[in-house]
């Protein structure tokens, strides 16, 4: 499972100009499925997540998790971030998984960030989605279940 982690400002996901899920302050996360993923690794990535230390403290430093920073949490399936681009010029979507995986392991991530106390938004599984966000900082990070532990 793979995630690129923003820290925002502000973040919204529109679907055939209906918006769907919005937060100020907190993370945008945009998340893929692998086709060898679990229900732990949507476990322990939900739990890595919501502990990084990346908003800062009243001195400035990034010491800060989200609850800690009284923010909230964007997640949009992102099928693509499993894309190879290692040969030729069109990625191959190979890893990623199916639909039917992907919506449950989705939801089950959804689910460990809600239930860490997280106040947590989505966009449309399966949709067409326009995003909009302000990355504050800006913060970006890139995490890999693969690469947790």
């Amino acid at each position: 499972m793979r995630a690129c982690v923003q820290r925002v400002s502000q973040a919204q996901v529109t679907v055939a100009s209906e918006v769907v899920g919005r937060i100020e302050r907190g993370l945008l996360v945009l998340l893929g499925v692998a086709t060898d993923d679990t229900d732990e690794d949507a476990r322990q990535l939900a739990e890595k997540i919501v502990g990084l230390r990346i908003f800062e403290d009243e001195a400035g430093k990034m010491n800060l998790a989200l609850a800690e920073a009284a923010g909230a949490m964007l997640v949009v399936s992102q099928f693509t971030l499993l894309g190879d681009c290692r040969k030729g010029r069109r990625p191959s979507f190979i890893a990623a998984a199916g639909p039917e995986l992907a919506e449950r392991l989705y939801q089950e991530f959804v689910a460990a960030v809600a239930a860490a106390g997280i106040h947590v938004e989505t966009g449309r599984f399966r949709a067409q989605m326009d995003v909009m966000l302000v990355n504050d900082g800006p913060v970006t990070m890139l995490l890999d279940s693969r690469k947790l532990f």
